[in-house]
Protein backbone atom coordinates (compact mmCIF):
# COMPACT_ATOMS: atom_id res chain seq x y z
CA UNK A 1 0.00 0.00 0.00
CA UNK A 2 0.97 2.98 -0.79
CA UNK A 3 1.15 6.49 1.54
CA UNK A 4 0.07 9.31 -0.82
CA UNK A 5 -2.91 9.03 -2.80
CA UNK A 6 -3.16 12.26 -4.49
CA UNK A 7 -6.53 12.26 -3.79
CA UNK A 8 -6.18 15.54 -1.83
CA UNK A 9 -4.27 17.70 -4.00
CA UNK A 10 -6.94 19.45 -4.74
CA UNK A 11 -7.99 20.44 -1.26
CA UNK A 12 -10.16 18.11 -0.19
CA UNK A 13 -10.27 14.84 2.03
CA UNK A 14 -11.90 11.82 2.80
CA UNK A 15 -14.39 11.21 5.62
CA UNK A 16 -16.66 8.70 6.86
CA UNK A 17 -19.48 9.02 4.83
CA UNK A 18 -17.78 11.40 1.68
CA UNK A 19 -15.37 14.47 0.81
CA UNK A 20 -14.95 17.47 2.64
CA UNK A 21 -12.46 20.69 2.24
CA UNK A 22 -9.44 19.81 4.41
CA UNK A 23 -10.31 23.53 6.60
CA UNK A 24 -13.57 22.41 7.12
CA UNK A 25 -14.49 22.84 10.34
CA UNK A 26 -15.17 18.59 11.03
CA UNK A 27 -11.50 18.64 9.55
CA UNK A 28 -10.27 21.37 12.05
CA UNK A 29 -12.01 19.46 14.62
CA UNK A 30 -10.55 15.78 13.85
CA UNK A 31 -6.85 17.41 13.21
CA UNK A 32 -7.00 18.86 16.76
CA UNK A 33 -7.54 15.82 18.05
CA UNK A 34 -4.87 14.37 16.17
CA UNK A 35 -2.26 16.99 17.21
CA UNK A 36 -3.24 16.19 20.86
CA UNK A 37 -2.50 12.44 20.63
CA UNK A 38 0.67 13.55 18.88
CA UNK A 39 1.49 15.66 22.87
CA UNK A 40 0.10 13.18 24.37
CA UNK A 41 3.11 10.49 22.65
CA UNK A 42 5.64 12.86 23.73
CA UNK A 43 4.53 12.80 27.09
CA UNK A 44 4.84 9.46 27.43
CA UNK A 45 8.30 9.08 26.00
CA UNK A 46 9.45 11.60 28.94
CA UNK A 47 8.13 9.59 32.06
CA UNK A 48 10.23 7.00 33.75
CA UNK A 49 8.18 3.85 33.98
CA UNK A 50 9.17 3.52 37.33
CA UNK A 51 7.82 6.89 38.43
CA UNK A 52 4.85 6.20 36.14
CA UNK A 53 3.91 2.48 36.57
CA UNK A 54 -0.17 3.90 36.71
CA UNK A 55 -0.06 6.86 34.36
CA UNK A 56 1.44 5.53 31.17
CA UNK A 57 -0.75 2.33 30.81
CA UNK A 58 -4.13 5.51 31.48
CA UNK A 59 -2.68 7.25 28.83
CA UNK A 60 -1.84 4.72 26.06
CA UNK A 61 -5.67 3.90 27.34
CA UNK A 62 -6.50 7.41 26.36
CA UNK A 63 -4.33 7.74 23.08
CA UNK A 64 -7.22 5.12 21.84
CA UNK A 65 -9.62 7.24 22.97
CA UNK A 66 -8.11 9.93 21.71
CA UNK A 67 -8.15 8.06 18.26
CA UNK A 68 -11.83 6.88 19.09
CA UNK A 69 -12.73 10.83 19.49
CA UNK A 70 -11.23 11.84 15.91
CA UNK A 71 -12.99 8.65 14.17
CA UNK A 72 -16.67 10.39 15.61
CA UNK A 73 -15.49 13.92 14.49
CA UNK A 74 -14.96 12.14 10.89
CA UNK A 75 -18.30 10.37 10.38
CA UNK A 76 -21.13 12.43 8.62
CA UNK A 77 -23.65 10.96 9.91
CA UNK A 78 -24.61 8.97 13.27
CA UNK A 79 -26.47 6.39 10.75
CA UNK A 80 -23.16 5.06 9.07
CA UNK A 81 -21.84 3.34 12.20
CA UNK A 82 -21.96 3.43 15.90
CA UNK A 83 -20.34 6.22 17.88
CA UNK A 84 -17.52 5.03 19.57
CA UNK A 85 -17.00 7.38 22.41
CA UNK A 86 -19.14 6.89 25.45
CA UNK A 87 -20.35 8.12 28.90
CA UNK A 88 -18.60 5.50 30.28
CA UNK A 89 -15.37 6.49 29.22
CA UNK A 90 -16.26 9.88 30.67
CA UNK A 91 -16.84 8.49 34.02
CA UNK A 92 -13.18 6.58 33.69
CA UNK A 93 -11.51 10.19 33.19
CA UNK A 94 -13.55 11.29 36.61
CA UNK A 95 -12.04 8.66 38.76
CA UNK A 96 -8.85 9.15 37.45
CA UNK A 97 -8.83 12.94 38.03
CA UNK A 98 -10.34 12.02 41.82
CA UNK A 99 -7.48 9.95 42.32
CA UNK A 100 -4.61 11.65 40.97
CA UNK A 101 -6.03 14.68 42.72
CA UNK A 102 -5.96 13.05 45.97
CA UNK A 103 -2.04 12.94 45.71
CA UNK A 104 -1.35 16.29 45.28
CA UNK A 105 -1.07 19.22 47.66
CA UNK A 106 -4.18 21.93 48.09
CA UNK A 107 -4.23 24.61 45.55
CA UNK A 108 -6.17 27.59 46.22
CA UNK A 109 -4.98 29.84 43.69
CA UNK A 110 -4.39 29.56 39.40
CA UNK A 111 -0.85 27.64 38.80
CA UNK A 112 1.56 28.57 36.32
CA UNK A 113 2.53 25.82 34.04
CA UNK A 114 5.81 24.36 34.27
CA UNK A 115 8.54 22.47 36.47
CA UNK A 116 9.51 19.48 34.76
CA UNK A 117 9.47 18.28 31.56
CA UNK A 118 6.82 15.49 32.11
CA UNK A 119 4.52 18.21 33.47
CA UNK A 120 4.97 21.06 31.19
CA UNK A 121 4.02 18.58 28.37
CA UNK A 122 1.17 17.50 30.33
CA UNK A 123 0.10 21.59 30.44
CA UNK A 124 1.05 21.30 26.58
CA UNK A 125 -1.88 18.50 26.17
CA UNK A 126 -4.34 19.78 28.48
CA UNK A 127 -4.20 22.98 26.30
CA UNK A 128 -4.16 21.83 23.05
CA UNK A 129 -6.99 19.39 24.74
CA UNK A 130 -9.16 23.11 25.06
CA UNK A 131 -8.48 23.77 21.77
CA UNK A 132 -9.58 20.75 20.26
CA UNK A 133 -12.57 20.99 22.51
CA UNK A 134 -13.44 24.45 21.31
CA UNK A 135 -12.93 23.03 17.63
CA UNK A 136 -15.86 20.82 18.47
CA UNK A 137 -18.19 23.24 19.73
CA UNK A 138 -17.83 25.09 16.15
CA UNK A 139 -18.38 21.43 14.38
CA UNK A 140 -21.61 21.30 16.28
CA UNK A 141 -22.95 24.72 16.05
CA UNK A 142 -23.80 22.90 12.47
CA UNK A 143 -23.29 19.65 11.94
CA UNK A 144 -24.19 16.67 13.79
CA UNK A 145 -21.88 15.59 15.85
CA UNK A 146 -21.41 12.61 18.74
CA UNK A 147 -21.87 14.96 22.28
CA UNK A 148 -20.14 12.54 24.17
CA UNK A 149 -16.95 13.74 22.57
CA UNK A 150 -17.14 17.36 23.60
CA UNK A 151 -17.91 16.13 27.17
CA UNK A 152 -14.93 13.50 26.93
CA UNK A 153 -12.15 16.42 25.57
CA UNK A 154 -13.74 18.78 28.60
CA UNK A 155 -12.84 16.41 30.78
CA UNK A 156 -9.79 14.94 30.14
CA UNK A 157 -8.44 18.66 30.07
CA UNK A 158 -9.47 18.65 33.58
CA UNK A 159 -7.84 15.00 33.71
CA UNK A 160 -4.27 16.59 31.70
CA UNK A 161 -4.35 19.49 34.67
CA UNK A 162 -4.63 17.26 37.65
CA UNK A 163 -1.56 14.89 35.88
CA UNK A 164 0.73 17.51 35.14
CA UNK A 165 0.30 18.61 38.92
CA UNK A 166 0.86 14.86 40.00
CA UNK A 167 3.70 14.41 38.29
CA UNK A 168 5.70 17.63 39.29
CA UNK A 169 4.89 16.23 42.95
CA UNK A 170 6.30 12.85 42.22
CA UNK A 171 9.04 15.21 40.78
CA UNK A 172 9.51 16.80 43.90
CA UNK A 173 8.91 19.85 42.37
CA UNK A 174 6.69 22.67 43.12
CA UNK A 175 3.73 24.27 41.33
CA UNK A 176 4.09 28.15 40.93
CA UNK A 177 1.45 29.96 42.09
CA UNK A 178 0.21 32.99 39.65
CA UNK A 179 0.87 35.62 42.00
CA UNK A 180 -1.87 38.30 40.84
CA UNK A 181 -4.97 35.48 41.44
CA UNK A 182 -7.46 35.41 43.88
CA UNK A 183 -7.99 32.08 45.78
CA UNK A 184 -10.10 30.06 43.08
CA UNK A 185 -9.79 26.63 43.94
CA UNK A 186 -11.42 25.26 47.02
CA UNK A 187 -9.21 22.76 49.80
CA UNK A 188 -10.02 19.46 49.33
CA UNK A 189 -12.26 18.22 51.45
Amino acid sequence: MKIYTRTGDAGQTGVIGGRVDKDDARVEAYGTTDELNCHVGQAMSFMDPEKYPDLLPNLLQIQHEIFDCGSDLALLKQDLRPYKVTSDMVDVLEAWIDQYDQETPDITRFILPGGGTVSSTLHICRTVCRRAERRVVTLARTQEINPEVRRYLNRLSDLFFTIARTANFREGITDVEYIRSAEVFRRKS
